[in-house]
């Protein structure tokens, strides 16, 4: 019986020990939030918007950043080995994040990051210069649920999402520490 149970115990230990594959994470471009490090000025893009709903109201360019910047670090922070001592739990967070922030948008859960980052990045660029035509052909990638009209306007009115709000803030504050 003692043997069984110390079997079972090492089984149990080993199969924690089992590395969980990283999540999806999207590349970004060089300087994609206006500066070199796209980690930290992600971090600081999204702690800033989702910290209040006034702070993107009526301004989809930033709503989309921010949503970007989740999208993205959501995957960056399990990923990259920089960000090996940001807490487990944070990385969690930031995973929830991502999905709450998709469900406000209308973007499916399944759809690989690199597509909604793109999208949103795209928007916002399109949308900055005054091209709303090419803004709104941005959020026809494929997973977005929404007519592209109204993705839009659900970014000119994100809501508080909470998870956003945590996770950005508890990332920005671990990964600004170092």
């Amino acid at each position: 019986m003692i043997v069984r149970c110390t079997v079972a115990a090492a089984c149990l230990a080993i199969a924690a020990c089992v590395a969980r594959p990283a999540p999806d994470t999207a590349a970004l471009p060089f300087a994609a939030f206006g500066t070199m490090d796209n980690d930290v000025a992600a971090v600081n893009q999204a702690a800033w918007a989702f910290a209040a709903p006034t702070r993107t109201a009526n301004n989809p360019v930033d709503a989309a950043r921010a949503a970007a910047a989740i999208e993205y670090l959501a995957g960056a922070l399990s990923s990259n080995p920089r960000w090996v001592m940001v807490s487990p739990l944070t990385k969690l967070e930031m995973l929830q994040a991502r999905l709450d922030v998709r469900e406000a948008l209308g973007v499916a859960p399944a759809v690989p990051s690199q597509v909604v980052v793109n999208a949103l990045l795209d928007f916002a660029a399109a949308w900055q210069s005054g091209d709303r035509r090419g803004a709104l052909h941005a959020l026809v990638a494929p997973g977005f649920t929404l007519p592209p009209d109204q993705t839009a306007l659900a970014l000119s009115n994100m809501p508080y999402i909470r998870s956003a709000n945590l996770a950005s803030g508890d990332a920005a504050n671990q990964m600004l520490r170092d």
